[in-house]
């Protein structure tokens, strides 16, 4: 019998949010491990706010909704708050009942300022690392490290000399205007980008194009595959080397050595040495293929099996970049400055490694 068209009278709706929502949701274990991290880091929330004046939006509200945005690759704040407007699993997520007006963007993104302010992004980081702890999901000894080049959001055309004069224009156009690089030396020494100036022009290897870029760069253990240290600088010669002693050095002190795998790029002199001056044994990739005459790696390293091993899990680092720009938010910046990337690099990580952590729990701990 053919079912009736019936138009939607019903005013109101005696189901709530968490009857709406599957028992077996993946955002279901994403939240269970949010909540309580986000209870621990609330006296760091509590410091960001003033004790008088209107209410802003709840931080932990912000960051649910933050984590929804790298999690189903919303393009925008725009966008999110629409997509909050209807959508009772991204409403009961956040903690937005279902006739709970959503923000204004301009609001949410002034608020998201404070969380930079603020270093929320790597507290966050912290607790999801020391959730990962608790669970004996984590590794104290044996990491990886790699690092990527992350597209800023300047158009080439905005590389411009630094002492102002201006490339051959075809046209008169001051919105949009027809700029010809044929034939023009560039580089960062004597262009900058006006509409980032922090970003530098890159090529991650040779015969690839240069894009305006940061580099990120990322620390994980070889037990799980989770995201433990991130850093985002300035794209340079040593910049990845400098971005690997930066992160160890962070990371807690322990009694025994740790190791470190990498590819042939941190195959330098100046890293291996860093490294052991850490008591960090450097299991990099022995880069043999260049005209120096020999690598900064020799036998009495690549003699033991655990330098088999770090080799082969050092490929697992990809994966952490391969998410961050499909899924996440990596593949094309919509924020700007050294300080901003960094907040929304390791934020993205963050919730890397709690996609990470729910396979774990849902595989009994076993990746």
């Amino acid at each position: 019998m053919r079912g009736e068209d019936t138009k939607q009278t019903a005013m109101f709706s005696y189901i709530s949010p968490e009857d709406r929502v599957p028992a077996d949701h993946p955002l279901r274990i994403i939240r269970d491990m949010v909540d309580p991290i986000l209870e621990r880091i609330s006296p760091q929330f509590a410091a960001l706010y003033a004790g008088g004046g209107r209410p802003s939006i709840p931080p932990e509200k912000l960051l649910r909704a933050l984590l929804l945005q790298v999690l189903y690759t919303i393009r925008s704040e725009r966008q999110l708050m629409e997509q909050l407007d209807y959508n009772i699993l991204y409403r009961w997520f956040v903690g937005l009942n279902l006739d709970d007006p959503v923000w204004v963007p301009t609001v949410f993104t002034k608020n998201r300022e404070r969380l930079l302010k603020g270093d929320i992004a790597n507290a966050f980081l912290a607790e999801v690392l020391q959730e990962a702890e608790r669970r004996e999901w984590l590794s104290n000894e044996h990491f990886t490290v790699d690092g990527t080049l992350l597209e800023a959001w300047a158009s080439h055309k905005s590389f411009q000399r630094k002492d102002g004069s201006s490339s051959g224009s075809g046209d008169n156009d001051p919105g949009n205007p027809t700029v010809n690089f044929r034939k023009e030396k560039r580089s960062n020494a004597t262009h900058e980008s006006v509409t980032d100036p922090e970003c530098r022009l890159a090529k991650k290897s040779a015969g690839k194009e240069a894009r305006l870029s940061y580099l990120g760069s990322v620390v994980i253990d070889n037990r799980h595959g989770l995201v433990v240290a991130t850093h985002v600088s300035q794209p340079g010669y040593d910049s990845e080397c400098t971005s690997a002693l930066e992160m160890m050095q962070n990371l807690p002190p322990m009694s025994r050595r740790r190791t470190l795998g990498g590819d042939k790029g941190y195959d330098r002199e100046e890293l291996v040495e860093g490294l052991r001056s850490l008591g960090v044994t450097p299991h990099v990739a022995q880069n043999v293929h260049t005209k120096r005459l020999q690598s900064a790696i020799d036998g009495r390293t690549t003699r033991h099996a655990g330098y088999a091993v770090s080799q082969r899990k050092r490929k697992v680092v990809e994966e952490t970049f391969g998410w961050g720009k499909v899924v996440g938010p990596l593949r094309k910046l919509h924020l700007r400055g050294t300080e901003r990337v960094g907040f929304l690099f390791t934020f993205a990580m963050a919730a890397y490694d709690l996609v990470r952590m729910r396979t774990l729990s849902l595989a009994g701990g076993v990746s």
